[in-house]
């Protein structure tokens, strides 16, 4: 699929200074850019999706930790006696 893109002069220089300093074609950053952009998207999409499917069982069920629970287990962490996460409850 071909497709075209304009862009400002400003913009194609960025683009053209940032392939010279990587020793890449503006073609390379270009594509890097856009694939980067795109799993970033994909990554908050995922992220909004599971959020919505936690809230979702949350109203479903009551099941959840307080944020206190959470901090607690997560100090805990790299530490000698990490501890387990700890369970839901309602």
């Amino acid at each position: 699929m071909a497709t075209s893109i304009k862009l400002d002069e400003g913009l194609k220089n960025k683009i053209q200074n940032s392939a010279d300093m990587r020793h890449r074609s503006v073609h390379w950053i270009m594509r890097e850019a856009i694939r980067e952009y795109i799993e970033r998207e994909e990554a908050r999409e995922s992220f909004w999706q599971e959020a919505m499917e936690s809230w979702t069982a949350y109203q479903e069920t009551g099941r959840h930790l307080t944020n206190q629970e959470v901090r607690n287990w997560l100090n805990t962490w790299g530490a000698e006696k990490e501890t387990e996460a700890p369970s839901c409850h309602e």
